[in-house]
């Protein structure tokens, strides 16, 4: 068997899954529509207020904030796999400060700027 066969076959189920998805959404959706059915659902609560309302922009940056710091200390777990591996351990090593530093400053620039502040 070629080995392009398997990626058709691949594609052929999740094209048929697709569509099964949407025709069996179509025909399996709810025929009554009432009150209680189109009304927000909060854990059980009945909502108060609008589900729409404005939240603090702090709130996201903080969020961002997380991610980003988050996602930038994955990268010291190849690179602590791969220190002892290399002869030229102190390159490594000076670009693993670097990247701290770069970390450090642009945390220093933001509490700095008052994005981790929530008294304001």
């Amino acid at each position: 068997m070629p080995s392009w066969v398997a990626i058709v076959i691949l594609m052929a189920v999740a094209f048929l899954f697709a569509v099964g998805s949407l025709v069996g959404t179509l025909l399996l959706k709810p025929r009554r529509k009432f009150p209680a059915k189109v009304e927000a659902y909060e854990s059980g609560m009945p909502p108060i207020g609008d589900a729409r309302g404005r939240h603090n922009i702090r709130f996201y940056l903080v969020a961002v904030t997380f991610l980003i710091f988050d996602v930038e200390l994955l990268f010291f777990y190849p690179w602590a796999l791969y220190f002892n591996m290399i002869d030229d351990q102190l390159s490594l090593f000076l670009a693993g400060v670097v990247f701290i530093l770069i970390l450090a400053v642009a945390f220093v620039y933001e509490w700095r700027k008052g994005a981790l502040d929530w008294n304001r």
